[in-house]
């Protein structure tokens, strides 16, 4: 009789655990993850707004541009150059990100679902189907074994897309400076690589600003150190 809790406890952890793993297996295929835009993230904007045919334009055009970027980060990825703050040098920090396929080509494949309005957002489910080769490569980089860094980022209200970009970057940032200064005992000028968006991010709002947090594959190629002080 002692032994059933544990048991119960036990079957509920393998269960939990097998829909855990069948949720991402399914991401692999199918990447789904709800995304919202502010109706009013501009009070500036509002006599705009009313002149146009359709005051839900703005949070559609908004959710239209975030969706490709992020599917973009999921799908191939983004190639880095990272720069540490170096303050002997008088050297800034600084990160420089390419994009390997323009996320404006997700678009067309992007399917917007589910359409709701809650507190002052419109919300949709965002959905984009991997082809086979989108599937391997993914696969790649999950089997290759390539380390996973993750990052938080924030980004100004104010600056609405751009506000989003910026939290994405800024997470990208945090990731890779706290990767590496955990395994690298001097710091180098530069530090050049790749990452692939694990799975879908989660998005939000703290003290005023957007906030992502983002999980990374890494895959660093070349790192260049100073060859004198």
């Amino acid at each position: 009789m002692e032994k059933r809790p544990l048991i119960t406890v036990i079957f509920f952890l393998f269960f939990l655990s097998e829909i855990i793993s069948a949720n991402s297996a399914s991401q692999i295929k199918k990447v789904h993850f709800p995304l919202w835009a502010e109706l009013d993230a501009y009070p500036e904007l509002d006599e705009a707004k009313n002149l146009s045919a359709n005051i839900y334009d703005y949070p559609i055009s908004r959710i239209r541009k975030i969706a490709p970027l992020l599917i973009e980060g999921m799908v191939y990825g983004w190639e880095f150059s990272y720069t540490p703050q170096d303050n002997a040098r008088n050297v800034k920090e600084n990160l420089e990100i390419t994009e390997i396929v323009p996320s404006d080509f997700f678009l067309q494949h992007i399917t917007f679902s589910s359409v709701w309005l809650e507190n002052e957002r419109m919300n949709c489910w965002v959905t984009f189907e991997r082809n086979e080769s989108q599937i391997q490569y993914y696969n790649l980089w999950a089997s290759i074994k390539n380390p996973v860094i993750h990052g938080r980022g924030y980004g100004k209200l104010s600056d609405g897309f751009d506000g989003i970009k910026n939290a994405a970057e800024e997470s990208l940032k945090n990731a890779v400076r706290e990767h590496f200064r955990a395994i690298i005992k001097n710091k180098p000028k530069q530090i050049n690589g790749k990452v692939l968006i694990k799975e879908p991010p989660t998005l939000g709002i703290d003290a005023g600003k957007y906030v992502i947090n983002l999980d990374f594959f890494l895959e660093y190629d070349k790192i260049v150190e100073y060859k004198v002080f």
